[in-house]
């Protein structure tokens, strides 16, 4: 027992001194909680929507008026034509697009059916199920009224009112692997890179072997770039292998250009080399290293739409995660793979992209260099 004693209280006083790794420790439950119980919702709301009303009467104010009281609708937006639908559906400003024809009162008062069309972008496979069967819910209450209309003007009832047309682009099966595959991507290389990097220079200072570096001609800057490269190319091969094995045996469709997809990833890697980087300079050993490599993930693979849908959370959580690079880089990804967006559509999470590494690049830098003084 003595032995034992000793032997407890020495591990206790070491945990006590490692003062980054008792912080993870508390800290880590703290930031599961409340991202599972604040952040992620599996009911999605209020849905980015663009609305090409052609019919711009009453009816159609009215139908528009229940869409957005089930508050699983946000109008964002107003077309003027097709082409205006389409572009924001493309670019992922909006999720669903209502489309209300000219002739919609014509077809009411003949007694036909008024079609109405729902275009889901459906690579989005949760906010895209919310958007149809709310849809349908709105259409059915509408149908309703207009009936209890008819029977308290004593006029005849009619089958029906409206035609619901719902158009999933994107994934029209809504498989899942369409969904998934794409995102995994990120988290391959999230995963990969930030810890591979942050481990990687702790344990050169662990070895002894930085200092041996340090006697040499290279200067820090030479020396992270020494350090990336390697690991880009390893990143270049796991995209490569991904891309492979989802296109071939997930027969998850490729619609955009390969080379886009390099040159994105790229800046990608780079931003999470430069996190790594960062996590070096701060951590003392490898398994601290380890353990802030995962603190980072957490909130890659929960936040940043690859699992749950970012328009679910609350204003918090879903200005938070667009700090995270793994947000914008799932956008990138679904974007060529599903939609064959090209740069014209992903301008805006590759230039995030490249501020980010660009600043963290530099903190890396500075930080690297204050360690080593």
């Amino acid at each position: 027992m003595n032995r034992l004693k000793a032997m407890l209280y020495k591990e206790f006083i070491q945990l006590r001194r490692d003062v980054i790794m008792l912080r993870l420790l508390i800290m880590l439950p703290i930031v599961q909680i409340i991202i599972f119980g604040l952040a992620i919702d599996t009911d999605v709301k209020h849905i980015p929507t663009v609305v090409f009303d052609q019919c711009r009467q009453e009816e159609s104010r009215e139908l528009l008026d229940i869409f957005v009281a089930t508050n699983y609708y946000d109008i964002k937006y107003r077309a003027n034509s097709m082409a205006e639908v389409n572009d924001k559906i493309n670019s992922g400003q909006a999720v669903v697009g209502i489309i209300f024809p000219p002739d919609m009162v014509r077809d009411i008062k003949h007694g036909e059916l008024a079609q109405i069309q729902l275009i889901v972008d459906a690579s989005d496979n949760m906010a895209a199920t919310s958007a149809i069967s709310t849809a349908q819910l709105a259409i059915q209450q509408k149908s309703q009224q207009f009936q209890l209309e008819k029977i308290s003007n004593k006029e005849n009832i009619v089958s029906g009112v409206y035609d619901l047309r719902i158009r999933p682009w994107y994934n029209p099966d809504f498989i899942s692997a369409y969904y998934i595959i794409p995102g995994i991507i990120g988290i391959v290389l999230t995963m990969t890179l930030v810890m591979a990097a942050s481990i990687s220079i702790v344990r050169e200072r662990e070895e002894g072997t930085l200092e041996q570096l340090l006697i040499t001609p290279l200067r820090p800057l030479e020396l992270i770039i020494g350090k990336i490269v390697p690991y880009i190319c390893v990143g270049y091969l796991q995209i490569t292998i991904a891309t492979i094995i989802g296109v071939v045996f997930f027969n998850v469709p490729f619609k955009g250009s390969v080379i886009l997809l390099y040159i994105l990833s790229t800046i990608f890697m780079i931003a999470c080399l430069a996190l790594g980087i960062f996590i070096s300079t701060i951590a003392q050993n490898q398994m601290q290293a380890m353990q802030l490599s995962f603190f980072v993930m957490l909130p890659s693979i929960l936040l940043s739409g690859f699992m749950f849908p970012r328009i679910a959370m609350p204003d918090f959580f879903y200005y938070f995660s667009m700090i995270i690079p793994m947000t914008h880089f799932v956008q990138i990804t679904r974007g060529i793979f599903l939609k064959g967006n090209g740069i014209e559509y992903l301008y805006q999470p590759t230039v995030f992209l490249i501020v980010f590494s660009i600043i963290m690049l530099s903190i890396s830098i500075w930080k690297f260099k204050k360690s080593l003084v």
